[in-house]
């Protein structure tokens, strides 16, 4: 009978090309990898990977394996699943990744309903920036985290859309845009110095909502600073290094009694949604969070974003 720990490593070789990657996901030591697709192979009386080529490649027989022990794991997930009705509580440990704006906005009431809801479910939280986040998820350090929809998420990446946010100005209280009626034009942000989110001279960062709208009005935006914390976006605005370009939730979550926050012109948002990795199945007790998140009302000033064409590999992951 198969063992589905080694149908677990070899689907991991498979989808990250290395034996050393697919440790770091399912947190093994890389020879415990080799060593359960080495049984596996033993089992089955053939070669699943050719070990010659970087990255690995899975042989004829690997690929024509990979389905069927997705379909094995998937089977194995549903039968638990299906005892749910038996099991009196969730239990276990449950990684919680998140950024700044929605650890201040959103965390606080969930982690409070879900002690009430799951208490025997323990929660720990992880905050990062949105890369970092990423990052933290494909080395299995987080089972579930919020991050925007842009960047784009990384591939075997599921996500349930959850709201949209406004993106807003920030800058000092005498600076020139207050002559400006709300809502701000971009064009009149863009003759000013400007703050983002993200890192400065960053490549990736050049993905987030602000560079992304900016470049969609054929405006340029080289930011004088960045930031990914919400209180030092606020603090470099109102000290007069320039206007800031941030999120709704940020500002509701700084000190802004030194600045204005402004609305900007219709359709600049901020899309947030719970990513998870699709390829890891969910235990009990990270459905159970996965459930009140979902479930969760979502913070003041943001608006419900519809799951249509946004939600991606949820079915199918519980163990």
């Amino acid at each position: 009978m198969f063992d589905p720990d080694s149908l677990k490593s070899f689907l991991s070789v498979i989808d990250t090309g290395s034996f050393v990657a697919a440790a770091d996901r399912l947190r093994l030591t890389q020879p415990r990898v080799s060593q359960q697709v080495a049984a596996l192979e033993r089992e089955l009386g053939v070669v699943l990977f050719d070990r010659s080529k970087r990255p690995i490649r899975a042989t004829d027989a690997g690929r024509a394996l990979s389905g069927q022990a997705r379909r094995v794991l998937e089977v194995m997930a549903d039968a638990r699943t299906s005892m749910d009705p038996w099991r009196t509580r969730a239990q276990g440990v449950v990684h919680l990744g998140s950024y700044p704006s929605v650890s201040a906005a959103f965390i606080p009431a969930l982690l409070r309903r879900q002690a009430e809801r799951e208490p025997d479910v323990k929660v720990v939280l992880t905050e990062h920036s949105t890369l970092e986040l990423d990052a933290a998820n494909r080395r299995g350090e987080v089972d579930l985290y919020l991050r925007p929809l842009h960047p784009e998420p990384p591939e075997h990446v599921g996500s349930l859309p959850l709201w949209r946010e406004p993106l807003v100005i920030v800058h000092a209280l005498d600076h020139p845009l207050s002559r400006i009626p709300d809502p701000v034009p971009l064009t009149e942000v863009a003759a000013h110095p400007i703050i983002s989110i993200g890192r400065l001279e960053d490549a990736d960062s050049a993905d987030f909502e602000a560079y992304r709208v900016f470049r969609e009005r054929g405006l340029n935006l080289v930011p004088v600073q960045a930031t990914d914390q919400p209180q030092t976006l606020v603090s470099l605005a109102a000290s007069g290094l320039g206007v800031g370009v941030t999120n709704w939730l940020a500002t509701r979550t700084a000190d802004t009694s030194d600045v204005r926050v402004r609305v900007l012109e219709e359709g600049l948002e901020r899309r947030v949604a719970l990513c998870w990795d699709s390829s890891r199945p969910f235990t009990p007790a990270v459905r159970s969070v996965h459930t009140a998140i979902s479930e969760a009302d979502i913070p003041e000033g943001t608006s419900t974003l519809s799951t249509l064409n946004h939600e991606r590999d949820l079915s199918s992951h519980t163990l």
